[in-house]
């Protein structure tokens, strides 16, 4: 959307989300909040965090998609709609469509995880697969409702996306009207910016904290410039927020509204990840945990209430796998490890022996005995072992090398 296209809108306003926030009634779920007994501890003040992953479709945008495709007028809807994306707002457009009784396409990339194509497709649309990254898909999806007539639903870009978002902000008020910060993680923008929008006008003192990961953090270089700054091959593992380029529509209310934006690393979103799921016994996808990271990486920076927005939970079980492999790994718990011994019988035993006494637990053992880098007689066994923190893998170490292994990595 080009910035003369985004001056013609209407601004968004407090109206606006309250009227979305009847129209979405018995729609979308008012989705809990859950306390946090550890992040309580480490804040120094109560932190609670909203489940948006808990809603229908498995995150917020069910609430921006359907307020954008029930506004459209009768011979709009007869057209059909059309959207692009990784996941999330496939799904929020696909049922959204379906409960309104309109005709959905949606494109989707070619790698996108099997998990959310199957689900958009049970949610009722039809799904194009096009493209190897999102703005491939996009342009797919805007290029076919040039040739269809079929609206265009933008995931974040529009006035009435932002004013579904925004029910998150009045939801988060009414459920704990005592907070006085929210930290939300962004992509595009809308949902910050309606939550922003919300909550600013009717709590001017509470702090609205953004979160973006550091790989595909367009808004701080954008914030500084002025406008919308796009950032090239943006990269993380949090594709709910991997956006190259802020919408221009929230990219004003981010700015006006938001009183921070802040970045976060991977190995910070695998750990805030592995911590929704082992302690809040949530599965939240690495964009949902943004704010949980922010949280861990700097505690002392956060004024409670906390209200941490957990924004979906649709993670591929695959990337969950890998994602939790690495949060314990940056936490010390996943270790590992080559060496080199001598290839004769029991000399596996006698490695696994050593490795038992300082109570490392052996998850996969692989061995290597052709490598011209080796001895005659020796071999180099790679280990992957589960520990029990840092110091646990330090003392790890210390054991092998007393026995005599020659550690390579």
């Amino acid at each position: 959307m080009s910035n003369s296209t985004a001056d013609s809108l209407p601004p968004v306003t407090l109206d606006d989300v309250r009227g979305a926030q009847k129209m979405l009634t018995g729609v979308a779920r008012v989705t809990a909040m859950e306390g946090s007994r550890h992040l309580t501890q480490l804040v120094g003040a109560p932190v609670h965090f909203k489940c948006e992953n808990l809603q229908r479709t498995g995150s917020f945008k069910l609430r921006g998609a359907y307020v954008r495709i029930a506004g459209l007028l009768p011979e709009e809807r007869a057209a059909g709609v059309v959207a692009a994306s990784a996941g999330n707002h496939a799904q929020g457009v696909a049922l959204a469509s379906a409960l309104l009784g309109v005709r959905s396409t949606v494109f989707m990339p070619k790698g996108a995880p099997l998990p959310k194509i199957s689900a958009t497709r049970d949610y009722g649309a039809e799904v194009r697969l096009h493209g190897q990254v999102v703005d491939e898909t996009l342009a797919a999806a805007q290029e076919y409702a040039a040739e269809t007539g079929a609206v265009f639903i933008h995931p974040f870009d529009h006035p009435d996306i932002i004013a579904g978002q925004g029910t998150v902000g009045l939801e988060i008020l009414e459920q704990c009207p005592e907070v006085r910060t929210i930290v939300v993680g962004i992509g595009g923008g809308g949902l910050a910016a309606g939550i922003a929008t919300a909550v600013k006008a009717l709590r001017p003192d509470v702090r609205i904290v953004g979160v973006q990961a550091a790989g595909a953090a367009a808004y701080p270089p954008s914030l500084a410039a002025g406008h919308p700054v796009a950032v090239d091959n943006p990269a993380t593992m949090a594709d709910g927020i991997k956006v190259g380029r802020p919408g221009d529509v929230p990219f004003r209310i981010v700015g006006d509204l938001v009183d921070e934006v802040r970045t976060v690393t991977e190995d910070e979103l695998a750990t805030a990840l592995l911590l929704c799921l082992e302690r809040a016994k949530l599965v939240v996808e690495p964009a949902g945990a943004s704010p949980v990271a922010a949280l861990l990486s700097d505690p002392g920076a956060f004024e409670g209430p906390v209200v941490a927005v957990l924004s979906g939970g649709n993670v591929d079980p695959v990337l969950l796998q890998r994602v939790l492999r690495h949060g314990m790994a940056a936490q010390g718990r996943y270790l590992a490890v080559r060496l080199r011994l001598t290839d004769r019988p029991g000399a596996l035993a006698t490695l696994l022996g050593v490795l038992s006494v300082v109570d490392a637990n052996v998850l996969d053992v692989s061995h290597v005995r052709t490598d011209p880098r080796l001895g005659l007689t020796e071999a180099e066994v790679e280990l992957h072992l589960e520990t029990k923190g840092t110091a646990h893998c330090v003392e790890v170490g210390q054991a092998l090398r007393e026995a005599g292994y020659t550690v390579i990595g």
